[in-house]
C-alpha cells in the first residue's frame, strides 16, 4: 500500500530513519502480562518531498495510544519550572486576567493550568487520557476528556468558550490528522486571540542525533517551514517564534488569525536558517539514517565492553524515547539490570519490548551500580543533581545521545 503525506497527500517514498520493529513506546507491561505476546509495529519515519514534513505512518489509532496513558508531566521538576515561567510570561505578554479564557490542549495532569488557576485566570483543559485527566480534576482544574479537532472546537465555540490563549505543549506532533487539529485551532481561537504550540524542532533533532524521539505516538517531526505551511492552509499566521532548550531543542510558535498582526523578524530569520541547514533538500535527510546506525554501534560497543569488565549497569528513567533507543539497539536485561523512575504510575511495571523492570529511584542506592544510563537525556542536569550520591561509591553517569558520553 502506498503511503501518503498526512498534510499534502503526496506519496511518501523517501525514508528518513528505519528503527526496525518496536512496540508502542508507552505500552508499559504489568507483571501478569510478561507471559503474553506483545504487538510490535514497523517504526520508520519518512520525509515528504513536496512539503518536507517528516512523519511516521499511523499504525494504531489515537484511541489505542492515548486513552490510558502512562506519562504524567508533574514528575519532572524542570518541566514544572518551564510551565510556571510560561504562565507568567503569557499573563504579562497578553494581559490575561479574570475575564480571559485559557484553554490547553493535551493538558495532562494539570501541570501547567494550575499556575493560571492560582493567578485567577480561568483555565480549561482538554485531555483524551481519562486516567491522566482525573488527576487534574482532583486538583480542581476543569478538564474535558476529549480528543481535540474541529468537532471539539465547534462545541467550545457554541458554548461561548473560545480562547484568548489556546496552547498545546508537545501535542502538535502527536496528532495523526494534523489538518483537522490545526483547523480546530482556528475555530477555537477568539478574534485577536493567540495560540502557542511547543514542539521539538526537527533541525535540532537532526543536529543532535535525537533519533530516539521517533516513536509511534509522535506522528510528525516539525520544522518552522512545514508548520507555517500547515497553519497558512487553515487561515492562521505564525507571528512569532521562540527557540527553547526543552526536549533537546524546541520551538514555541505564536499564531493568530490571518491579517491580525505582522510577523516578527524572528520568523523569517529562523526559516532562513532552516533552509541553510538543508531542510528543503532531500539529500540532507538521507544522511541521517547512517548517523543513527553509527550511534547504535557505539552504544552497543560500550555496553559490551562494560559487561566484559564485570561492570553493572542500570537505567534512570522510563521515557518513551528510552524505549525507542533500547528496542532499536536490542538492549534488554542482559545489559541493563533495571531502570528507575520517579513516577509511581510506572514503578512496578516493565518497559515495553525489552521488559526491563522499573523501580523507584531508591533502588540505585541499594544496588550501587557502576554505571547509570540516563534515558531522558534532555533533563540530564536535573537527574545528575538528584543522583549525585552515586559518585560516593564510584558510580558514573552515561548519556547516550547525541553520542555515548561517560561522565565522571
Amino acid at each position: 500500500m502506498m503511503l501518503s503525506c498526512r498534510f499534502c497527500g503526496h506519496p511518501l517514498t523517501h525514508l528518513f530513519a528505519d528503527l526496525g520493529m518496536s512496540p508502542l513506546s508507552n505500552a508499559y507491561l504489568r507483571p501478569e502480562q510478561l507471559q503474553s505476546m506483545e504487538p510490535f509495529y514497523p517504526l520508520a519515519a519518512y520525509v515528504c518531498e513536496e512539503c518536507f514534513l517528516v512523519q511516521v505512518p499511523e499504525v494504531q489509532t489515537p484511541e489505542r495510544i492515548f486513552t490510558d496513558y502512562a506519562y504524567f508531566a508533574s514528575y519532572s521538576d524542570s518541566w514544572l519550572a518551564h510551565a510556571r515561567a510560561y504562565c507568567a510570561a503569557m499573563r504579562e505578554r497578553l494581559g490575561l486576567g479574570a475575564r480571559s479564557q485559557v484553554i490547553e490542549i493535551a493538558s495532562n495532569d494539570g501541570y501547567l493550568l494550575q499556575y493560571f488557576q492560582e493567578a485567577g485566570v480561568p483555565a480549561l483543559g482538554i485531555e483524551p487520557a481519562a486516567n491522566v485527566a482525573a488527576v487534574a480534576q482532583q486538583k480542581g482544574i476543569e478538564t474535558l476528556v476529549k480528543f481535540f479537532g474541529v468537532e471539539t472546537a465547534r462545541e467550545l465555540a457554541a458554548a461561548g468558550r473560545r480562547a484568548d490563549l489556546l496552547l498545546g505543549n508537545n501535542v502538535l506532533a502527536h496528532v495523526p490528522d494534523i489538518n483537522d487539529f490545526v483547523a480546530g485551532l482556528a475555530v477555537a481561537l477568539k478574534p485577536g486571540g493567540t495560540s502557542t504550540m511547543e514542539f521539538q524542532h526537527l533541525m535540532q533533532l537532526m543536529r543532535g542525533n535525537q533519533f530516539d524521539t521517533i516513536y509511534h505516538e509522535h506522528f510528525s517531526y516539525l520544522s518552522l517551514l512545514a508548520v507555517r505551511r500547515i497553519f497558512a492552509r487553515h487561515e492562521l499566521d505564525i507571528v512569532d517564534v521562540d527557540e527553547l532548550p526543552t526536549h533537546g531543542g524546541s520551538l514555541r510558535i505564536y499564531a493568530q488569525h490571518v491579517g491580525e498582526a505582522p510577523p516578527s523578524p524572528r520568523v523569517d530569520e529562523l526559516e532562513r536558517r532552516e533552509r541553510a541547514f538543508g531542510l528543503e533538500r532531500m539529500e540532507k535527510y538521507a544522511l541521517f539514517a547512517e548517523q543513527v546506525r553509527q550511534t547504535k554501534r557505539v552504544l552497543l560497543d560500550f555496553l559490551l565492553r562494560a559487561k566484559e569488565e564485570g561492570k553493572s549497569i542500570v537505567g534512570y528513567g522510563a521515557p518513551a524515547k528510552g524505549n525507542t533507543l533500547l528496542n532499536y539497539c536490542g538492549v534488554r536485561t542482559d545489559f541493563l539490570d533495571y531502570t528507575v523512575d520517579r513516577s509511581p504510575h510506572k514503578q512496578g511495571l516493565f518497559l515495553p519490548g525489552t521488559r526491563i523492570p522499573i523501580h523507584a529511584p531508591e533502588k540505585i542506592a541499594e544496588t550501587r551500580p557502576d554505571y547509570v544510563l540516563i534515558l531522558p537525556w534532555n533533563i540530564r542536569e536535573e537527574i545528575i543533581e538528584q543522583m549525585a550520591h552515586i559518585r560516593s561509591w564510584g558510580g558514573r553517569f552515561v548519556v547516550p545521545i547525541p553520542s555515548v558520553e561517560v561522565l565522571a
